[in-house]
């Protein structure tokens, strides 16, 4: 007998924003973005406050400060945001053993066993959200359901500082009410192409077949015919041997010119390796990942005999590849970067053991 699982997936509210804005008083209720300068860069973060004027992660900055003259931009502290991390995934950790982190401020959480003997994955999640506040001043947003899916779902649909519980019950109705745009892992790009062809809800994606979807979206098309149907059996996987480490972001505005695209890399190549400074692992190979508007997508590697262990080499890796790409091939503009790095050698990363799994009430 299959054993219903419990997931919670919790989503700080706008992290390094938050962070900067408790560290920093006069900060608070102000327009901040994170990364990026009033004349260059791009936008790593950004406030609720600037959100409402339109800014995003991603944007180049010159945007911004044309959305919202009075936002104010504040230079990233990845030590800082990673040291909160450690502090939200000790209160994790409180509850289950069954954590998979997304990033410094998101992960999934397998509530089917529960430490503390609670008999609801809704006040566990309340009780999460209550301690991440209490430790760290910080507010969290939750989505709680049967599946990652829907859970990652849940947890942008009341943010921010908000929960969401979608049960059983409720599965059916919530995913097909849901505008396209509202899936996770439909991008803007793909939601306009959906739209195009009158889907525009989960229950106009319902209507069409595998077969039909996967003519329209290569293998994207399978997954969307699965999980608008509410089918995710991946389980949350503490104990993944990662292979690979890295991040992408896909941006708002199409990047036409290579300066423009490695200001948008720098942030990514951060992540990386803030990412690898926490594994304690560092690859021999580096691989630029680039994604058109046209939806074409190319990759390019390099390999050195040296561990890529700092952001200076990373980012120069990075740009080499860059600027190797034949631009003339590819003439629609850029959508999406991302960098990975591998090539670890034997060591396993983040290795933790399991606990069995016991049924919990929502």
């Amino acid at each position: 007998m299959t054993v219903q699982r419990k997931i919670i997936h919790i989503d700080m509210d706008a992290f390094y924003a938050s962070v900067e804005q408790r560290d920093d008083p006069e900060l608070k209720g102000k327009p901040v973005a994170v990364g990026g300068s009033k004349e260059r860069g791009v936008v790593a973060a950004a406030s609720y406050e600037a959100r409402k004027f339109g800014v995003r992660s991603a944007m180049p900055s010159t945007l911004a400060y044309h959305k919202c003259p009075n936002i104010i931009f504040v230079k990233p502290r990845f030590e800082r945001y990673k040291e909160v991390s450690n502090q939200i995934h000790e209160v994790f950790q409180q509850y289950t053993d069954l954590i998979e982190p997304l990033s410094l401020d998101e992960a999934y959480l397998d509530v089917t066993q529960n430490k503390k003997g609670m008999q609801s994955a809704t006040m566990i999640a309340k009780a999460i959200r209550n301690d991440i506040k209490e430790k760290t001043g910080l507010t969290a947003s939750a989505g709680i359901s049967t599946n990652k899916f829907i859970a990652k779902i849940a947890s942008d649909y009341n943010k921010p500082d908000g929960i969401t519980l979608v049960g059983p019950e409720k599965t059916t109705v919530f995913l097909e009410q849901l505008p396209i745009e509202k899936f996770f892992g439909v991008g803007k790009v793909t939601a306009e192409k959906m739209k195009a062809l009158g889907i525009k809800t989960g229950l106009e994606l319902k209507a069409w077949s595998k077969e039909a979807l996967t003519a329209h979206f290569g293998k994207s098309g399978s997954f969307y015919y699965e999980i608008v149907r509410g089918n995710d059996e991946r389980p949350v996987n503490p104990n993944r041997i990662r292979k690979s480490l890295g991040a992408e972001n896909t941006f708002d505005y199409d990047l036409i010119e290579l300066v423009d695209m490695k200001l948008a890399l720098e942030p990514i190549a951060r992540t990386v390796m803030n990412r690898l400074k926490k594994a304690e692992k560092f690859g021999k190979t580096l691989t630029l990942k680039v994604k058109f508007k046209d939806f074409r997508q190319i990759t390019r590697s390099q390999s050195v005999t040296k561990e890529i262990d700092s952001f200076d080499r990373l980012i120069e890796i990075s740009f080499g590849l860059l600027e190797q790409i034949d631009w003339d091939q590819f003439p629609s503009g850029v959508r999406l970067l991302g960098i990975t790095c591998s090539n670890f050698g034997d060591k396993e990363i983040g290795v933790v053991k399991k606990g069995h799994q016991l049924t919990l009430n929502f």
